[in-house]
């Protein structure tokens, strides 16, 4: 029925491969929002609009994996 939920285990890995400096504020909070320190750590989160959201506006930072 519903066709918009992709097969899989429902879990994005979330890698941070650039670097914050001389990123706005805005993009900084969003990192830390997202549980991400530092680079090439990754971090596990259920796949839902909300994270969705949020790896999309910082999308040119981070390596998604998963969905």
């Amino acid at each position: 029925m519903s066709d918009n939920k992709q097969s899989g285990s429902g879990k994005l890995k979330i890698t941070l491969t650039r670097s914050l400096i001389g990123r706005p504020e805005k993009h900084r909070r969003i990192v830390r929002a997202l549980g991400l320190g530092k680079r090439f750590n990754p971090v596990f989160h259920d796949d839902s609009p909300t994270i969705r959201g949020m790896v999309t506006k910082i999308s040119h930072l981070l390596t998604v994996e998963g969905a």
